[in-house]
């Protein structure tokens, strides 16, 4: 593990220490209000954040078991930890919503009155205060740190304030007018930590999957690429997630067809030293596109296709095209839109006009990713 990535370590256990040393005085305090003044939505608040601590705690032990050191099992790191660890964290989430709906139902079926005093809203009203400020900077911390983990943790943060404003809000309303809304309200608490707990399932899952890498890091990538003065163009850059902040991955790279192999391959080291020293990403292979010089006619034969090519809906790219003008064969790569209704249609019409286009030529064609 390189220092940075055990820096990014140490400040995700702090923030998380931080969480935890917040949410058990919170919790301490809640409960024993709640208790002294029956009311069950400032139990349920306190309850919430018991489950805080757990989260913090299982968030630290996915940042330290993230930040072992690669082994024969796990050669890549074991970085995906931080994702499981987001994993566990939605599941406490959710039992704690899902246990909050049942005993808030459980006492708007057989109710009972709280008995609110002033030391009760001063300590609700502090929660939400110390609430808001401590999901404010967790949530500004994982963005900085960029670790699910803690992004999650500061978004419950923030669930937790509206939660606490609302238990407020019911108690006012009880000692002005003398209507009850504990359980109904302690009902919306459970909702609301639900479907929070749903959010982060779902963004969670998103990582696990697999989605897109975002498009400033993989423009910033490709502009490295191609400062090396032999590259023309860089294409089919996948990135593969090891953790939040570890990318391994490929790209191919069009170069003049009379290169020699010596020079592509110091080329190849130039890039890979490049682009982990300025963007932290490892690329395991560059493959190559060979360009056609031009010298034989080929380029006006790579303009008319990449016309009638690029003139289909759907078409976002024509790439890795080469024409061999002596054994008349030509390839090339067509990335078609996702929101085609049938890509592999279209794909088939493109390649039947080529081939209608070229009688003379042997037509490969690729159907690439938008990625």
């Amino acid at each position: 593990m390189d220092i940075q990535q055990g820096s990014r370590r140490r400040a995700i256990v702090r923030v998380s220490m931080l969480g935890i040393g917040v949410n058990l005085l919170l919790a301490v305090f809640k409960a024993v209000v709640g208790i002294l003044a029956h009311s069950i939505a400032i139990v349920l608040d306190a309850v919430n954040n018991l489950s805080d601590v757990l989260s913090s705690t299982v968030t630290i032990a996915g940042a330290h078991l993230a930040g072992k050191e690669p082994d024969k099992e796990h050669p890549l790191g074991h970085g995906r930890a931080e994702y499981i660890s987001s994993m566990v964290v939605v599941a406490i989430v959710l039992y704690a919503g899902i246990a909050a709906l049942v005993e808030s139902v459980k006492k708007i079926l057989h109710p009972e009155l709280p008995r609110y005093t002033a030391v009760t809203l001063i300590v609700v009203a502090a929660a939400v205060v110390v609430k808001l400020a401590l999901g404010r900077f967790v949530k500004y911390r994982g963005r900085k740190l960029a670790s699910p983990a803690l992004e999650a943790s500061g978004a419950d943060a923030l669930y937790d304030a509206v939660i606490s404003a609302s238990v407020l809000i019911s108690a006012g309303i009880f000692l002005i007018w003398g209507v009850s809304l504990e359980a109904w309200v302690g009902a919306a608490i459970g909702l609301f930590i639900i479907w929070s707990g749903y959010r982060m399932l779902r963004d969670t899952l998103d990582d696990l999957l697999g989605h897109r890498i975002d498009r400033e890091l993989t423009a910033e990538i490709k502009k490295t690429i191609c400062a090396e003065e032999c590259v023309s163009g860089a294409f089919d850059l996948i990135l593969h997630s090891y953790g939040p902040e570890t990318y391994i991955g490929s790209v191919h790279v069009e170069v003049p067809e009379d290169m020699p192999a010596k020079d592509i391959v110091a080329m190849e080291r130039r890039i890979a030293r490049a682009v982990l020293e300025k963007h932290g990403v490892i690329l395991a292979a560059v493959g190559v596109y060979s360009r056609n010089t031009g010298e034989d006619g080929s380029d006006r034969l790579w303009y008319e296709v990449m016309r009638r090519v690029m003139a289909h809906d759907g078409v976002r790219q024509v790439h890795g095209f080469y024409a061999d003008m002596e054994r008349k064969t030509m390839d090339l790569d067509i990335i078609l839109d996702f929101d085609l209704p049938d890509r592999e249609a279209a794909f088939r019409d493109i390649c039947a006009e080529l081939r209608e286009a070229y009688p003379e030529y042997t037509v490969n064609a690729t159907m690439d990713l938008d990625i």
